[in-house]
């Protein structure tokens, strides 16, 4: 068995103060094993000057850390005793459960929150856009609670927090105020926003609100959008034509987005070019194959297309893990993918796509990129997304923040 990798380098907030060099490891699953050094916090292509770190990586494969585009820790129950979980036939519904759930917990949403974001580093995330529900049952606890858990890993994580109205913009008197409030503190990043047609009922009041918000506080936006078809649609033309009115390119996200898979090619492709023309990223978290978003097909046209885990462990559901390596194989399994062009695929998505989505840097490994990788046993990267071997090895910024499992 090859040992885990040792290291004599220090660990905190910022890139590694001295160069590193992690020796004997191949690169998305090279052949041949070569060092990769780090100077700044960023991979160089220059020789290792003398008393640099030396980290033996044992022939593993180095992989670009993973971005979690869309998860909400302020539900989670991670860590926690088991929830058992009653029926629910529609949003509304669930929304109750959550509140309920919230009012259960022993544990604060920081802790709660912390306790699943550090699994994610564990498991190779390097950032995470982190939707926290805002709403008159909460207050803005959530967001504030992922606030707290996003200061304690500042070191090994990059988080944006959405205030996120899972209630429904309108349709729960006080949340739009709370959304206001969110913005003009700063507890949030971006602003969501939920089914203007299916659950508001009243998109064009909702979005110009949402909007609105969005223009006046100089924040983005990170919209779900479950509608399908023409409902659909039709919302999503609303939110393409706000985006332009007030020339807010580069600063909307539409998550889920289940009326674009099963389009056809022509169809498709004229929304991908709107929405590549105003910068407007979307995610998806693989839910089944006949609701992920065709990602081959919408980067071909240059739009940004980031993946997520949802939900973990919360009321809606007992699943999830936060481990992105697993969402990429979930992805794969998803679409029916086979060949190594596709698996490998996967990985980008949940590495590059996820990068792109949140507007960091891809940590791809080329001299200038962030030194944001793992280490696992593997012989290729398809065969990684597939076996999901152990994270024997998280590095951010040239400094290891996790080892075998366990956040240093």
């Amino acid at each position: 068995m090859t040992p885990p990798p040792t290291d004599t380098s220090g660990h905190g907030a910022g890139p590694a103060e001295r160069p590193v060099v992690f020796r004997n490891v191949r690169p998305f699953g090279a052949p041949e094993p070569v060092d990769l050094t780090v100077a700044g916090g960023l991979i160089s292509d220059r020789p290792a000057p003398e008393g640099a770190e030396i980290i033996d990586g044992g022939g593993r494969i180095a992989l670009p850390t993973l971005v979690d585009a869309h998860i909400h820790p302020d539900k989670t129950t991670w860590g926690g005793p088991w929830e058992s979980r009653r029926a629910a036939r529609s949003l509304a519904e669930f929304a109750a459960q959550d509140a309920e759930l919230f009012r259960r917990q022993d544990r604060s949403v920081a802790e709660r929150a912390y306790g699943l974001m550090a699994h994610a580093v564990t498991r190779g995330t390097r950032a995470m856009r982190a939707h926290a529900d805002v709403a008159p049952a909460y207050g803005l606890a959530g967001a504030e609670g992922l606030a707290r858990a996003r200061e304690r890993l500042r070191h090994a994580l990059d988080v944006q927090i959405v205030a996120f109205p899972q209630h429904g913009v309108l349709r729960t008197p006080g949340t739009a105020r709370l959304l206001a409030e969110a913005a003009r503190a700063g507890v949030a990043d971006l602003l969501g926003g939920i089914d203007p047609a299916g659950f508001d009922d009243a998109p064009e009041e909702q979005l110009d609100l949402v909007f609105g918000l969005a223009d006046r506080y100089g924040v983005g936006l990170d919209l779900h959008l479950h509608e399908r078809g023409d409902q659909g649609l039709a919302s999503l033309r609303r939110i393409l034509d706000r985006t332009r009115a007030l020339s807010l390119h580069g600063k909307v996200t539409i998550s889920h987005v289940f009326c674009l898979p099963g389009l056809p090619e022509a169809e498709l492709a004229a929304i991908a070019t709107e929405l590549r023309e105003l910068d407007i990223a979307l995610t998806t978290v693989a839910p089944s194959g006949a609701l992920v978003l065709p990602i081959a097909r919408l980067t071909a046209h240059g739009v940004r297309v980031g993946l997520g885990s949802d939900g973990v462990r919360d009321s809606w559901s007992p699943f999830g893990n936060a481990d992105m390596l697993h969402r990429a194989h979930l992805l794969g399994q998803a679409r029916g993918d086979r060949l190594d062009a596709e698996l490998t695929s996967c990985y980008e998505t949940g590495a590059h796509g996820g990068a792109d989505v949140v507007g960091l840097p891809r940590a791809d490994l080329s001299p200038g990129s962030p030194a944001d990788f793992l280490l696992v046993h593997g012989e290729c990267v398809p065969q990684v997304v597939v076996d999901l071997p152990a994270r024997d090895l998280v590095v951010r910024g040239g400094r290891v923040v996790a080892r075998g499992g366990v956040l240093v």
